[in-house]
């Protein structure tokens, strides 16, 4: 965030859910018109949202919450609540039947971006997919390669996950293989120690003409 203001603000958001100007004022140890001043950014940068609280009959006032974008800048916590799930899962049932659950995130991430692909070619959905695997966290590009594509990703939102839970890695390669309609192999991966991630799909129909 850059600022120590607009840090303490978000933080106390965080623990307190919903707080006027004045309070963020107290915790922040500034004036309110400063706080007016960071809120003004934070909410052209959609990490908080303002509602209006009407009391008795005085002037209505606001309060501010986090948005989910906001909550994203501490995902501590949810590392950790989803480590504790994965492992109290795999105490109650099979490695199959995990693989499968991480497989079905994957087909319902492919179903909720499907309207976005239909009716494009390969050549099409291929960069309309690195958009996607970037509003997923994933940093990716692409390349051809003869009748071969090449996708990287430089960085995986689950990897801090993935250190305990590696069947996670199901999600984005199962992900990928629906939205082309191909089959993907990960050749390299994070968890390996690689630097990246890298994913190769085979184009049956596709030889050596390459996008120019």
């Amino acid at each position: 965030m850059g600022s120590p203001t607009r840090e303490v603000i978000l933080r106390r958001l965080k623990e307190q859910a919903k707080c006027s100007v004045n309070d963020l004022a107290e915790a922040a140890e500034v004036s309110p018109v400063s706080v007016r001043h960071h809120i003004t950014a934070l909410l052209a940068q959609d990490l908080v949202v303002s509602e209006e609280v009407k009391h008795g009959v005085g002037r209505p006032y606001h309060v501010f919450s986090l948005t989910e974008k906001a909550f994203d800048l501490y995902p501590g916590q949810y590392f950790k609540l989803t480590n504790r799930l994965l492992d109290e899962i795999k105490d109650h049932v099979s490695e199959d039947l995990v693989t499968e659950l991480f497989t079905g995130v994957a087909n319902a991430m492919a179903v909720q971006y499907a309207s976005q692909l239909e009716g494009l070619s390969l050549e099409e959905r291929l960069p309309r997919l690195m958009v996607m695997l970037s509003e997923e966290g994933f940093d990716a590009d692409y390349e051809w390669r003869g009748d071969e594509v090449i996708i990287r990703e430089l960085g995986c939102p689950y990897l801090q996950i993935g250190r305990k839970h590696p069947e996670v890695c199901a999600v984005d390669t199962g992900f990928i293989a629906t939205a082309l309609d191909l089959p993907a192999e990960r050749i390299n991966c994070l968890l390996d120690g690689d630097t990246h991630c890298t994913f190769s799909l085979k184009v049956p129909s596709r030889k050596e003409e390459l996008p120019a």
